[in-house]
């Protein structure tokens, strides 16, 4: 029996297993996939949104605020990328400046500090790469960027230093409440729990629904993005949004804190859950819109395009909290846009209240943190030559494109929940994630994914299960 199982090991349920493993709980995360992030947390644009386009008194508009005073020493405490570089809101007409003042004001209301609506000439003397077109700005210098994927697996490593237990590949089919504790049925086993939150992003609704009366529903809002190699990083500083819509915050520019620079989303309401598709036409769109925010397009840089779904719930706000009907059932659901923002504090949230009812004590032992990560790239070249003299693997480059040793892979391989899959080690050490794509280091990670979990190669998938690179060896008979 376990005292707690969270469903999703997105970011949101590894936020709420990091703030768990604070206490004396036996705590179980249950994912689909084989590792985490490898829902919408992977496709996230990774802005950490300093709060004034939330509607004031809105779960979101709380969240977020809490979220964003939180980013700075939270990920400097868990070896996170982040940087505070501000953001702008575009105004292209005269007639949207009072909008960009209603910003400003809702803002203000909802607690984020610093809000300035800019002319011109002051915009542009910030961004030169900007459209002259523009007209004005509400600057937010709070907002900020932070590297998606290393908040997840952070909290996640930490969560499992402090006792957390991981199962992957696991498919939750149904969830059943007994009197004082619930059934959990997996494709694998049958689980029981004192208590369950659920964290499934856009299957939230459908987990809330198989247990209670106070229905919720899920529309999965598509957005697609361009991402552009490093070369163009710093072709715009702050990330540059326009006039929000119903459908979001419209298309961004924005540098990344890996350095890279990111255009999109498209925003379409669709049916299917499980379409992370892109195209030509989505492709098309955003980099037609971006043009509005910027004087050109570094199209020439493009090195990938990828999709992602955002969780809409039908009342527009977050779903966090206790079930009314259903005591000890937990909802996170409708996390969308500020979610990644909000992560860690509607972690810290839910575990607090899951503590409570639960009566559990705080460890004396818990680990608040992670050891450092060598990234060999950003050093210098003395603090290079004296990493490879302790250890030859880090000489080794894997990923040329981004600078990747064999020491940080083989790191990543064997840390806490460490990779199992092509793209995870892509994730941890960004072996892949270059102008290259994997094209040359790959087959190589696969080779060094294989010898390092004593795996046959032909069991070595770019991600899940069901994407195995290798079939079979060369001149095999049929």
């Amino acid at each position: 029996m376990y005292d707690v199982v969270i469903i999703g090991a997105g970011v949101i349920g590894a936020s709420v297993a990091r703030a768990l493993s604070k206490y004396h709980l036996k705590v179980l995360v249950i994912e689909k996939h084989s590792d985490v992030c490898e829902g919408t947390s992977k496709a996230n644009s990774g802005i950490v949104h300093s709060g004034y386009d939330a509607k004031p008194g809105t779960i979101k508009a709380k969240f977020n605020l809490i979220g964003n005073h939180m980013m700075s020493d939270f990920c400097q405490k868990y070896r996170v990328p982040f940087r505070r570089n501000g953001s702008l809101v575009l105004a292209f007409s005269e007639e949207d400046i009072p909008k960009l003042e209603a910003l400003k004001i809702q803002g203000m209301s909802n607690g984020v500090a610093g809000l300035e609506v800019l002319t011109k000439q002051q915009v542009l003397a910030m961004e030169p790469n900007l459209n002259d077109s523009i007209v004005a700005a509400l600057y937010a210098p709070t907002g900020g960027i932070v590297d998606p994927f290393e908040l997840t697996i952070a909290q996640a490593e930490v969560a499992n230093m402090n006792g957390v237990e991981f199962k992957f590949n696991a498919f939750v089919t149904n969830i059943a409440k007994q009197s004082d504790y619930f059934i959990i049925s997996t494709n694998n086993e049958t689980i029981e729990s004192k208590t369950v939150i659920n964290c499934t992003g856009v299957f939230s609704d459908d987990f809330n629904n198989m247990v209670s009366e106070n229905k919720l529903s899920i529309t999965p809002r598509k957005g697609e993005y361009c991402l552009f190699d490093k070369e163009v990083g710093h072709f715009v500083d702050k990330t540059i949004f326009q006039l929000p819509t119903v459908y979001g915050k419209g298309v961004l520019v924005t540098p990344t804190a890996e350095n890279n620079l990111l255009m999109g989303p498209t925003a379409y309401d669709i049916y299917d859950k499980y379409d992370n598709s892109t195209t030509a036409e989505g492709i098309k769109e955003v980099l037609s819109k971006a043009a509005q925010s910027v004087k050109y397009i570094p199209s020439s840089y493009i090195i990938t395009a990828f999709s992602g779904l955002r969780a809409t719930e039908a009342s527009g706000d977050f779903v966090i909290g206790e079930t009314i009907d259903v005591p000890g059932f937990y909802n996170a659901v409708g996390i969308e846009s500020p979610g990644l923002t909000a992560a860690p504090a509607i972690g810290d949230y839910l575990s607090n209240l899951v503590a409570i009812k639960l009566k559990a004590n705080l460890k004396s032992s818990f680990v608040d943190g992670r050891d450092e990560i060598i990234r060999f790239e950003p050093l210098s070249v003395s603090d290079k030559a004296k990493l490879i003299e302790s250890n030859h693997e880090y000489g080794k480059i894997i990923c040329r494109c981004e600078m990747v040793t064999l020491a940080e892979i083989k790191d990543a391989i064997h840390r806490p929940l460490g990779a199992n899959s092509i793209d995870g080690v892509k994730r941890r050490t960004r072996a892949g994630a270059g102008r290259c794509q994997g094209g040359f280091c790959g087959p190589r990670v696969l080779e060094i994914l294989s010898k390092e979990l004593n795996k046959d190669p032909r069991d070595i998938a770019k991600f899940d299960q069901q994407a195995i690179l290798l079939v079979g060896f060369d001149k095999d008979t049929l």
